[in-house]
């Protein structure tokens, strides 16, 4: 996944140093199964063979797909775990970025969406209805190693700690009675803090524009595509989501930085639980806050809340 993983205990409960091991050996196996970047995980198997056939996998695995699916489908699409052909069409899966011509854009783009995967929960197999299809869980999978990592301090009796994957997929166990202080920052606005939250049994996940790009003739183009448009997301500087899952989190901060204010505010409305704050490229720098999670709240805020 590319990114340090860490797990913050406060100095009382050193004890559980063991543990906080035991969870981040859980990220090793994770990725072991999920990544794109081994030819030996389950999910390269599944990319190889889903064309030809349905792929049985194990339940894990079949539980992330399916979240893939419905995370789509609530987002109308802005949310894509299909979306490599895009990726590597404009360069960014092996961070070489390139302009390419609309052709190859309108190429990559059907091969994308949901609609091609077919997923049989009775039998537990993945199926492509045409060659050239790939799942990508990148914009998944941390949130998703945060959450068993999780679950792994639970079975082990941890009752507080703050778990971070790359410094932007973090998940709040337990805490004091205010929980876990986090601030959030965001690299593609110069300036202090966004907003300092408490974070008590609630995750959160931040997406920005500038982690990679290509700059062509003065333009620059991000890495966060939009699924439904085959060209780079544009209008929000970053998104970033609390909800109770990390996973889910993950995943709605990539789908809110594509979909920009208009899906964040419908979201958040429909699904409780979810607080969102995204700052528009308007000039301003001043980021917009939609919803409310229990078990987060905002201490400070330095943009004007809907």
């Amino acid at each position: 996944m590319a990114c340090r993983f860490e797990v913050l205990l406060s100095g009382e409960r050193a004890a559980h140093t063991a543990a906080a091991r035991r969870a981040l050996d859980e990220v090793d196996r994770i990725e072991a199964d999920l990544t794109v970047f081994r030819e030996t995980s389950a999910l390269s198997h599944v990319n190889r063979e889903a064309s030809d056939g349905p792929v049985a996998v194990d339940a894990d695995l079949f539980e992330i797909l399916a979240l893939g699916r419905e995370i789509s489908d609530r987002t109308g699409g802005a949310f894509d775990i299909t979306s490599t052909p895009l990726s590597r069409c404009w360069g960014f899966l092996r961070r070489q970025g390139r302009l390419p011509h609309q052709e190859e854009i309108d190429r990559a783009r059907a091969l994308v969406g949901m609609s091609g995967v077919e997923l049989d929960a009775e039998r537990r197999t993945v199926r492509f209805a045409s060659p050239g299809i790939e799942l990508n869980l990148g914009s998944l999978g941390k949130g998703y190693a945060v959450g068993r990592m999780a679950h792994v301090l639970r079975e082990e009796g941890v009752d507080a700690a703050l778990l971070s994957a790359g410094g932007s997929s973090v998940f709040a166990l337990g805490g004091d009675a205010d929980g876990w202080r986090v601030d959030l920052n965001s690299l593609q606005v110069a300036r202090g803090p966004l907003a300092q939250l408490y974070l008590r049994n609630v995750a959160l996940a931040t997406s920005g524009a500038g982690e990679q790009f290509v700059d062509v003739k003065g333009t620059r183009y991000g890495h966060v595509l939009d699924p439904r448009t085959g060209w780079p997301a544009s209008g929000i500087l970053s998104a970033s989501v609390v909800t109770r899952e990390p996973s889910v989190a993950d995943a709605l901060s990539t789908a809110f930085l594509v979909g920009g204010l208009a899906l964040a505010q419908q979201y958040c409305a429909s699904y409780p639980d979810t607080l969102a704050i995204l700052t528009p490229d308007d000039g301003t720098g001043r980021p917009r806050l939609f919803g409310t999670c229990d078990g987060a709240s905002v201490k400070t805020f330095s943009g004007t809340s809907t």
